[in-house]
């Protein structure tokens, strides 16, 4: 028996709606515009729990950010769940580039430091959740780098859209997942 030998298989965002419809006995002929709007809906909120769901390890990515004396606070893309793991970098590039693992900490440890403002090379950061995320240092970054935060970021899907023929943000061994979980939320 021969196998096609090809990998190009793919679902838009629009298949998976009509196979999770099909899943819960809507067929084509039955299908309304208020159906197309509550599954669109529906599979972005799916996205949504299994971001909160992690570690989704397609969507793990390795962002970098440029440290400043003095500046203990950075913003972070909105797109970043959690970071798993982070490391600062001196000489970056170099043949004598020097990475040291950077640790989490909790809000409550960062509060407990008598002075957070100290500065140094940053050993621990504090990630907090907002809806604009920033991370905090400790200590603060002092004058002997330049230093570089690089991270492991888990971040959220893409967000799908219907028209156009969009895939949904997830790879091939995701697919039947998607759809079953879609076809329970409708």
């Amino acid at each position: 028996m021969t196998s096609s030998g090809t990998y190009d298989f793919a679902l838009s965002n629009g298949e998976g709606v009509l196979a999770a419809l099909e899943r819960v006995q809507i067929r084509a002929p039955s299908i309304r515009q208020e159906h197309m709007y509550s599954a669109r809906r529906e599979l972005n909120l799916l996205f949504s729990e299994l971001a909160n769901r992690q570690v989704n390890l397609w969507k793990v990515e390795l962002i970098t950010l440029a440290l400043t004396q003095g500046t203990a606070t950075y913003s972070v893309p909105g797109r970043v769940v959690m970071i798993l793991d982070s490391y600062r970098s001196i000489n970056t590039g170099a043949t004598d580039q020097t990475n040291i693992y950077t640790t989490p900490i909790s809000r409550t440890e960062y509060a407990s430091y008598a002075t957070p403002q100290t500065q140094g090379p940053p050993i621990v950061f504090w990630f907090d959740r907002l809806i604009s995320p920033t991370v905090t240092f400790y200590p603060t970054p002092d004058g002997n780098g330049p230093y570089q935060w690089n991270y492991y970021a888990c971040t959220q899907m893409q967000d799908a859209n219907l028209p156009s023929g969009e895939t949904p943000d997830v790879p091939y061994r995701a697919l039947d997942m998607l759809v079953a979980g879609l076809a329970y939320r409708l």
